[in-house]
């Protein structure tokens, strides 16, 4: 393909900004009309769980334009980034990152037969898929990750302060959150694995660029090919929503296998609220953004799980993006737009 000319980009920059515009509004507008209309028509006391409130909430004036607006933008929002990168190509990575492809990984089909957040082709296909990837994780946030602040802010606040021999950063996508761990961490020795060969590959280009020394690993995260008992904190951001259910309990045990006694397990994620009215319009997310196991995820018991894998002192905490980061219990604070309930899973190895 040849790189776009300078009217299309004129005109893809325009789909990108009227996408972003579009989202804002079905967060800071929509979901707050939506939400009113819902606590008028639904006494608390009856809104028990997502369940409960399903039929009244998909009867509201306004929830199928909110439930339009989240995949319609989405699709116009994948649609306009992948314009962006059309015909671009991974850097060259000129080290000292290094990556590391398995051309015999026998990739799960639950992982191909989706394209996951809608994005045409899915992250895996070739280079245009990461660039893909890169530039939309930033625009879904809103706009307000261009620096990851996200991925950052979870270092900053979720991830304790001590010397760590290596780290595992599993399902890193294009490296988001593992080049900055470095960053954070410079004396450890970092690893990003995910069963994508294009993002690992630009993931390492991008470490490169920003001089940093890290390791990515085409590899599935049940089986990451590290020595046991070699890691002292295991991460992953975003990721385990991704994952089917039936395949969780063995992402746990991979962790608890290559973690050291006392090692860390540290995954960003979701959560239900106990709003029943948020908790439905997250699940209902999963279908709307092609994320079929998002419902599963947050509706599993992952602290059980992840105590049968060999870790204690298992619990959530939120997570405010915004600017606290980790939260001291599994308590948001009120926030009137649309916004995900995101949580940290802590644990350590027993």
């Amino acid at each position: 393909m040849t790189a776009p000319t300078p009217r299309e980009k004129i005109a893809t920059d325009a789909a990108l900004d009227f996408a972003l515009k579009l989202r804002r509004r079905w967060t800071d507008t929509i979901y707050p009309h939506v939400r009113r209309e819902f606590d008028a028509a639904m006494p608390a006391a009856y809104a028990t769980d997502a369940a409960t409130v399903a039929d009244e909430v998909h009867a509201l004036p306004t929830y199928p334009w909110f439930a339009w607006m989240e995949r319609g933008s989405q699709k116009m929002l994948w649609r306009a980034t992948a314009d962006a990168v059309r015909g671009q190509k991974i850097p060259e990575n000129k080290g000292p990152a290094t990556v590391r492809l398995d051309p015999n990984l026998k990739i799960p089909a639950w992982y191909t037969d989706w394209d996951i957040h809608v994005q045409p082709g899915g992250v895996w296909r070739h280079d245009e898929s990461a660039l893909t990837y890169e530039l939309g994780a930033k625009l879904v946030m809103l706009g307000e990750n261009n620096d990851y602040k996200f991925h950052r802010l979870f270092i900053e606040t979720a991830i304790p302060k001590r010397e760590y021999r290596r780290i595992l950063d599993m399902g890193c996508g294009f490296g988001k959150s593992t080049w900055p761990m470095k960053e954070y961490f410079p004396n450890a020795e970092v690893i990003g694995v995910d069963l994508a060969g294009p993002c690992v590959q630009l993931a390492a280009a991008r470490a490169s660029e920003r001089g940093l020394a890290v390791e990515f690993r085409q590899a599935n995260a049940t089986d990451t090919g590290l020595e046991s008992g070699s890691v002292d904190l295991v991460t992953s951001t975003m990721f385990v929503h991704e994952v089917p259910p039936d395949v969780l309990p063995d992402i746990f045990k991979e962790a608890a296998r290559v973690l050291s006694k006392g090692g860390l397990l540290r995954f960003l994620d979701f959560q239900r609220t106990g709003d029943a009215f948020r908790d439905l319009a997250m699940v209902e997310h999963g279908t709307r953004n092609n994320e079929p196991f998002l419902p599963m995820a947050i509706g599993s018991n992952l602290v059980a799980m992840a105590e049968q894998a060999g870790f204690k002192n298992v619990r959530w905490t939120a997570f405010d993006e915004r600017s606290q980061g980790r939260l001291p219990t599994l308590e948001w604070p009120k926030r009137d737009e649309w916004h995900f309930p995101w949580a940290v899973l802590e644990a350590e190895k027993a």
